[in-house]
This record gives structure tokens, C-alpha cells and sequence, in this order.
């Protein structure tokens, strides 16, 4: 619920009050993402959605829009520690990116940290930069050291976004 409520709004429904409003928006197939299974286990999962669901992306100064191209985006990850360290997290991205592309995105949007060092696996709910590259994104912009904005397009051109006509001899 972080990405979709003002952070005021979110602090006040930590713990029980959030949960009950995310199955809500499951329930009503307003919110997405993907599980990743290892045998019957849940190991992890990834939520994304058009950009338009996630308002917290829009009052950011680091994460603000990069271009008026419509994208998707990739907010939050988590993997069961018994499961980190062995390629999921990339496995998770490409889930995702099948998944939009199943819906008609063109672009899809990832906020990840491209950390400096060592960098606790607690504090990368939003991915990791590297398992971004490995599933073929690229930077769009950086506004900060450690928080690049990666994109992958994923079909023909975005629409809505312009297209560049080539001149006539």
C-alpha cells in the first residue's frame, strides 16, 4: 500500500488496516503482481500495475516522470530469505514483464537501488539494479547515486508517446 497512499495516510494503516485495504483491491482485481513458487512454496512475489496506480511515484522528486511515454511499473519485491541469492528476484522481473505485456503494456517502468557496497537484502524491496540489467532494462535516468529508473520496452511503439517521422528527402 505504500506506492498507492499518501505516506500519512499509509503510516496511520500500518499492520492490520493496510492489509485489509490491499485484499480489497485484490479482491476487486485492482491490484497486480506475480508469485514466484519454488516445489508448493510461495518464495516471492512482485507487484506492478500502470504507473497511474501508484501516486506515491508522482509526488517523487527522485521517481518523478521521466518523458511522457505510459509505462508500467515495477514497485515492490519481496523473496523469502531462505530463497535470496539464487536468481529470483530476475526470474520475478520477467514474470512481471510477461504479465504486462499480456495487458498491452509497450514499457515497463522498475525503480530499483544500485547500491554502493554492501547493501542489506532487507532494504531492497524495490529491486536491485543488477537483476534489472540481467532482464534486459536499461537506465532512463538517474537522479540520484543509488536510485536509477530502468525501462524495458516490450512491444512497438508506447501509446500516447510520439513518434519521431523521418524527413523527406
Amino acid at each position: 500500500m505504500y506506492w498507492r497512499l499518501p505516506r500519512s495516510v499509509y503510516r496511520q494503516g500500518q499492520g492490520a488496516p493496510n492489509k485489509r485495504a490491499f485484499r480489497r483491491l485484490v479482491s476487486a482485481g485492482r491490484a497486480q503482481g506475480v508469485l514466484a513458487y519454488v516445489g508448493a512454496t510461495i518464495a516471492g512475489w512482485c507487484a506492478l500495475g500502470p504507473r497511474g496506480d501508484f501516486p506515491a511515484l508522482e509526488r517523487s522528486r527522485i521517481l518523478k516522470p521521466v518523458d511522457d511515454t505510459p509505462v508500467w511499473s515495477i514497485v515492490c519485491f519481496f523473496i523469502l530469505p531462505r530463497f535470496r541469492r539464487q536468481g529470483l528476484s530476475t526470474k520475478l522481473v520477467e514474470a512481471a514483464v510477461a504479465h504486462a505485456r499480456r495487458r498491452g503494456a509497450r514499457v515497463v517502468e522498475a525503480y530499483p537501488v544500485d547500491p554502493r557496497g554492501d547493501y542489506p537484502p532487507a532494504f531492497a524491496w524495490t529491486g536491485l539494479a543488477a537483476s534489472f540489467r540481467q532482464a534486459r532494462f536499461e537506465e532512463a535516468a538517474r537522479r540520484s547515486p543509488t536510485r536509477p529508473i530502468m525501462r524495458r520496452r516490450i512491444g512497438g511503439p508506447a501509446r500516447g508517446a510520439r513518434r519521431r517521422r523521418k524527413a523527406a528527402p
